[in-house]
């Protein structure tokens, strides 16, 4: 779910794609996975899957889309979550009584023969196996791209690899990154493009977002810390109801008048937060990260993403060939830029 900060974050940017030429990417790699599954199906909803069943939609968007960032000269790093916090277990109950609800929903639009509905209702109950994981990873391995395992949130491993200097800024859709430290957070990088709107016969040109998180905070007049009391009152990943009849503009005000959260408990109810919130916002300014990665770039491996793809998975050898004919042309070209020889020492 991740935090809606959107009605507060009014200080971003729109940017082109080629703004990010010769930058490190961190990206929320769950994050990202989740919207290929949603984005790349049938017209009825069904993923693509392989001639075994297995589901493929992630590796076809992992493929191609990590293929446009390397043709734009950015250096992506995808980071995947680890073991979820204790506190977060009221959320992924509930995210799993959400998908069982759109399956039901999705299996009752298909008996009424409403494809639209029913594909909308498929985007919804996607599922990360840990065997889909591990093929993400391969293919990154195999791409020549650097993955890093988080100990628990990947949003919060990626903010880190920014504070830290290691990446430029951390890609996601979720604004939580904020709530990390992360000093810059770009948006719709994994989704840019045309699309179409749901329902509607209509499509729109999604733009990478960036967001400052020092302009973010001075535009508000608060701190990071009070930015994450805010959060906590409109609900996260780990109070997802926050408090009811609160919202962004409200929680703001609160926060600005009492200065914290702390000092404002006494005026909301007493049994609002099933989790502490000094818990909830510890896990924010101090969460479980790892120094034990390495971001190497290096040329695809042609034949090993052939036999895994083509032959393991059934992809089309004539698009996988010429789409890594396009990634090893992108990092050859990148490899004469002076400024990105650090890429591959």
């Amino acid at each position: 779910m991740g935090v809606n900060l959107k009605d507060l974050v009014e200080k971003k940017r729109i940017l082109s794609i080629e703004e990010l030429r010769g930058k490190i990417i961190s990206i929320d790699a769950y994050n990202a996975l989740y919207q290929f599954l949603a984005i790349i199906r049938q017209p009825n909803g069904t993923p693509l899957m392989d001639s075994s069943g297995r589901i493929t939609s992630h590796l076809n968007g992992l493929l191609y889309r990590t293929i446009n960032f390397l043709e734009y000269g950015i250096k992506p790093v995808y980071v995947f979550d680890g073991k979820p916090p204790e506190i977060k277990k009221i959320e992924i109950l509930r995210r799993t009584r959400r998908k069982e609800e759109a399956v039901k929903k999705y299996e009752e639009a298909l008996k009424r023969g409403d494809l639209q509905a029913a594909r909308i209702y498929a985007q919804q109950t996607s599922r990360l196996t840990e065997d889909m994981v591990n093929d993400a990873k391969k293919l990154l391995s195999l791409l020549g791209v650097p993955w890093v395992q988080a100990p628990s949130e990947g949003e919060a491993q990626a903010a880190y690899l920014v504070i830290k200097g290691d990446a430029w800024g951390a890609a996601s859709q979720d604004y939580d990154a904020l709530l990390y430290g992360a000093p810059r957070l770009v948006r719709n990088l994994t989704i840019s493009g045309r699309r179409k709107l749901p329902r509607k016969d209509v499509y729109i040109e999604i733009k990478p977002e960036l967001i400052v998180l020092t302009e973010v905070l001075k535009s508000l007049g608060i701190t990071r810390e009070q930015l994450i009391d805010i959060a906590i009152l409109i609900g996260t990943d780990y109070n997802p109801e926050g408090v009811p009849g609160i919202g962004p503009k409200k929680a703001l005000k609160i926060i600005k008048e009492f200065k914290s959260l702390e000092n404002a408990m006494n005026m909301l109810p007493s049994d609002v937060f099933p989790v502490d919130p000094s818990e909830i916002k510890k896990v924010f300014l101090n969460p479980p990260v790892t120094d034990n990665y390495e971001l190497e770039w290096h040329e695809p491996d042609f034949e090993g993403i052939m036999y895994f793809l083509c032959d393991e998975h059934d992809f089309s050898r004539e698009r996988v060939r010429n789409a890594l004919k396009r990634a090893i042309k992108a990092v050859k070209e990148i490899k004469t830029q002076k400024s990105l020889d650090s890429w591959f020492g």
